[in-house]
């Protein structure tokens, strides 16, 4: 069959990357894709944002499965054109994917159904929120209502801290409609890890924990991004921990969203952390996370395209995964989240058996490969536990330690290592 895949970032790639394993494909395509992609499918032209055109290539392409990466195109209704127009499409509809496009919406719903979170309260008025952060002291997260591009959260350690938060996104519309509400929620200390499923209705099938780094820079410092790297499966996540975060939250939103007639297909991103209470949910997301995407895909055993279908059909996709580890470093231009320049050439990049490279913003020109974005790329690495993995994708990282445009950190994961001792090396 065809296939079509939405979206141009490092999740898309990845997905791009195991979609091509599949004996199942006849013709692979990314809107618009990146450069990164070109060596495994043909890249189109057409922004995720232009549904009518989006819909018109597939028909004419005889497009059997699209597969939508990004949460704004989810958020506008994407899937509903294509579901609309008699096409395949895995991904959640625009009044399903309310769960990530409104922080409130999906506190209401969490509260509703007793999936436990932090306590929070929602805020348009500047000064009730600075009043409620008065109230109840810092550290404090303060989040945009909206999609802000992972950049709409800010963990203040002090009072002054979040009201600077509150009054960047109320105030001065940092966030633009995105952050014309804000959440304000309590603290919560713990150790984070993000749990994806696929998921149709009431069936959730999930994947095997992933653990990111949202911080830009070493030992957690900086402000929040997409994601500087991430690894999988978690090694000091207990089995107890793993079961009650998809007992106790992930089956019950899936749940909650059929009760709410806002029924769910695609992937359900939880992202948790575990308390001294157990695991709670710190947000969710409607699609594939990114960057727990590219360590986690290539480490199912299945055919993806299989997979999709099975779950678009209601049948379990009987899941199985690699008795291996796999760990993935971000490559990010100077100056990410801020401000930035694009079209800096990237070194030659070498891969072998177990290591591999994800593209998010590149191009390619007659010099080679050169920036176009933020995130830039990301290096992968499969080893027989996370130690290895990172080792050799840190390795591979090297080339990049003479070029000034570039940063990446060099502690994914490390903490991790730290905390589980002899029992790093636990499936």
């Amino acid at each position: 069959m065809n296939v079509l895949v939405i979206g141009r970032g490092g999740r898309e790639h990845s997905l791009i990357q195991k979609l091509a394993e599949s004996d199942r494909v006849e013709r692979l395509y990314a809107a618009p894709g990146n450069a990164g992609m070109t060596e495994q499918a043909e890249c189109i032209t057409i922004d995720e944002g232009n549904q009518e055109a989006l819909v018109a290539f597939a028909k004419e392409k005889d497009i059997r499965l699209t597969i939508i990466g990004p949460e704004d195109p989810l958020a506008a209704g994407l899937a509903d054109a294509f579901t609309k127009a008699g096409l395949p499409v895995f991904a959640p509809s625009g009044r399903a994917a309310l769960i990530e496009g409104s922080k409130h919406f999906a506190k209401q719903l969490m509260k509703k159904y007793d999936i436990p979170t932090a306590d929070y309260q929602a805020f348009t008025d500047a000064d009730k929120a600075k009043a409620y952060i008065a109230e109840k002291g810092a550290p404090i997260v303060v989040k945009a209502d909206g999609l802000a591009a992972g950049k709409g959260v800010v963990v203040a350690e002090s009072a002054k801290e979040a009201e600077q938060a509150v009054e960047e996104m109320l105030g001065a519309g940092r966030f633009g409609e995105a952050g014309r509400e804000v959440v304000i929620e309590e603290f919560l200390d713990g150790d984070e890890f993000s749990l994806m499923a696929f998921v149709r209705g009431g069936n959730v099938y999930p994947m095997v924990p992933a653990r990111d780094h949202k911080r830009a820079f070493e030992g957690d410092q900086g402000p929040n991004t997409g994601g500087m790297g991430a690894y999988a499966p978690v090694p000091t996540l207990s089995r107890e921990s793993y079961e009650t975060a998809l007992e106790m939250i992930v089956r019950p939103a899936a749940n909650a969203m059929v009760e709410e007639d806002r029924s769910f297909t695609g992937v359900l991103y939880a992202g948790l952390i575990e308390t001294k209470e157990g695991p709670k949910v710190i947000e969710f997301n409607a699609r594939f996370g990114d960057p727990e995407t590219q360590v986690v895909l290539p480490l199912l055993e299945n055919d993806l395209v299989q997979v999709l279908l099975d779950v678009l059909d209601g049948k379990d996709p009987e899941l199985t995964w690699k008795k291996q580890f796999c760990a993935g470093v971000v490559v990010a231009s100077k100056g990410y989240p801020g401000s930035y320049d694009k079209g800096r050439l990237l070194p030659e990049l070498k891969t072998d058996k177990s290591t591999f490279f994800v593209h998010a913003g590149t191009v390619l020109d007659e010099k080679g490969y050169v920036s176009n974005g933020g995130r830039v790329l990301l290096a992968g690495s499969l080893g027989g536990n996370t130690e290895e993995a990172l080792d050799k994708a840190y390795r591979s990282l090297q080339v990049f330690d003479t070029f000034d445009d570039f940063f990446y950190r060099r502690d994914i994961g490390r903490s991790t290592l730290f905390s589980a001792g002899t029992e790093k090396h636990r499936t």
